[in-house]
Order: structure tokens, then C-alpha cells, then sequence
């Protein structure tokens, strides 16, 4: 029987095996291992707190909900139209400039975009909202030119749930994505841009108003237009981040433990994509 080795022997076999594994696998396995735990806290922190959800923005609800304690302006901001809405991003972005904010981070989108907590956003980054509740993608392709003047790393764009919900053609859909991000490209052509797929909705199970609307959308066209989505950032240099299979469950609709109401994500939904976020980020934006 042979005899354990020493404790020094034993430290130095392990070093030796480490010095083995390329650098990017151990980077991987920490970056994963502190997210996790990140997220377990984050979680348990939630959990404790009890079980009220962040109000959400609804770009068809008559009766505004309460305003989130955290993120009092977005009350507001809600209760704006669209040109008042356009006017205010304008102004944040010029200000975003005036400043010259270090580590710009853009987010383009609809409201589940605009309701991401700020207090739950990656770190060590200035992320700059410039979502619309009920946006389209002709709307938020059409409003780009409000970050000609910014200097941003990163612009990450989530937008068609709504093109789909009104009956949008897919087709017109994935055209003006393929639009945002050639613009995107000549104005920054240094920015990295990221798109994001559309998420499930709750079908039958949904309580959102627009429900009858909601359900006619099927999980199968959410995954084709996903499908397409993903081809014209290959196409056109921008990254892919798919978020649908972190949100869908067997049926392929919206996990309902991550939503209010069948299309908009409650705290634990936020921390699910707040943790897709900060894994890109810590792994494509190293100092």
C-alpha cells in the first residue's frame, strides 16, 4: 500500500496540475463561482425583504402602478408622451456627455428595459436607460441619433415583444434591428453592440391586460424571430445574448417564479438577466 505523500509534495502536485489549465478556464470557473454566489445573496437578501414585486411600466395600462421606492423619476417618466419621452433621453444622454461619464454602458428597449432596477446593474460601469415604455423597434430605430454624441464601451438592445404584440410583421421587425445596429456601427465603431433575444411571455397563465393580445403570440414565432435575431448580429459583428432559455420554462413560456404578470419580470427576474449581464461584462471588460 502506497503512502500518502507530505503535505509540501501534495501543495506542489496540485500547483503543477493548476499551471496546466489555461488561463481563461480558471477565469471562467471564479467569474462563475462569484456570480453564483452573488446571486444566492442577492436572492436570499430579496427573500427576506418579503414578497412585493417592483411595479411595473405598461405602455397600455389606463391606471399607472405605484412608483418603485428606489427609482421615484420613473413615476414620472410614465406619465409623459412619446416626443416628451425623446425629449428627456435627449437630455440624459447630453448629460451622460457634459460629464463625460467614464465606462458608458447603453440600454435600448421597451419597458422591461426600463424598469431595470439601477441599484441592480452591474458595477464598475454608467449605464444609460434610454428605454421607452411600449417602444417598437421603427420607434427605437428611428431615435438612435440621440447617441451620436456619447461615447459608449457597450449598447445592448431588447426590443419586439411590443412589433409582435400589435401584430408587427417579423420580417419588418428583424429589418430595423439589422438598421440599429449598421447605424450603431458607422456612428461607434468602437462600441461594441449586443443583442438580446426577445423573452417568453406567460400565455394563458398572464395577468397583463394586453392578455388576449399576449397569448396569440406564440412561443413559436418568439423563437424564430430569436432565431433571426441571432443570424443578423453574426451577419452584422454585433454579439448575440441569449437570455430566452434563462427565462423559458418546459412549455416555453415565462417562468412564472421571474414575472408580475405574464410579460414583465419581477426583482428575481431582473436578478436572472442582472446576472447574464455582469457575466459578459466581467468576462469582455476586463481594466
Amino acid at each position: 500500500m502506497a503512502l500518502p505523500l507530505p503535505p509540501y509534495l501534495q501543495f506542489r502536485s496540485a500547483l503543477h496540475r493548476l499551471q496546466r489549465v489555461p488561463p481563461w478556464a480558471l477565469l471562467s470557473l471564479v467569474l462563475n463561482g462569484l456570480l453564483f454566489i452573488t446571486a444566492m445573496a442577492m436572492l436570499r437578501q430579496l427573500s427576506q425583504a418579503g414578497d412585493a414585486v417592483l411595479p411595473q411600466a405598461n405602455a397600455f395600462a389606463a391606471d399607472p402602478q405605484p412608483v418603485a421606492p428606489f427609482e421615484p423619476e420613473l413615476g414620472k417618466r410614465h406619465s409623459l408622451d412619446y416626443e416628451q419621452w425623446v425629449a428627456l433621453l435627449a437630455a440624459e444622454a447630453e448629460a451622460a456627455v457634459a460629464i463625460d461619464a467614464p465606462s458608458q454602458t447603453v440600454l435600448l428597449g421597451d419597458s422591461l428595459t426600463l424598469w431595470f432596477p439601477a441599484n441592480m446593474l452591474p458595477g464598475r460601469r454608467t449605464w444609460i436607460n434610454q428605454a421607452i415604455s411600449g417602444e417598437k423597434s421603427t420607434g427605437l430605430r428611428d431615435r438612435l441619433y440621440l447617441l451620436d454624441s456619447t461615447s459608449p464601451e457597450a449598447v445592448f438592445i431588447m426590443v419586439g415583444i411590443n412589433d409582435l404584440i400589435w401584430g408587427g410583421s417579423e420580417a419588418d421587425l428583424v429589418y430595423n434591428v439589422r438598421k440599429m445596429v449598421d447605424y450603431l456601427h458607422q456612428t461607434h465603431p468602437q462600441t461594441r453592440v449586443v443583442v438580446q433575444s426577445i423573452l417568453p411571455h406567460g400565455g394563458e397563465m398572464a395577468t397583463w391586460e394586453g392578455r388576449d393580445r399576449l397569448v396569440a403570440v406564440s412561443p413559436d414565432l418568439i423563437r424564430a424571430v430569436n432565431a433571426q435575431l441571432k443570424a443578423v448580429a453574426a451577419e452584422t459583428g454585433a454579439e448575440f445574448l441569449d437570455l430566452y432559455p434563462l427565462f423559458v420554462n418546459g412549455d416555453g413560456y415565462l417562468r412564472a417564479d421571474l414575472t408580475t404578470d405574464g410579460l414583465h419580470l419581477n426583482q428575481d427576474g431582473y436578478m436572472v438577466w442582472r446576472t447574464a449581464l455582469a457575466l459578459l461584462n466581467e468576462t469582455e471588460f476586463q481594466p
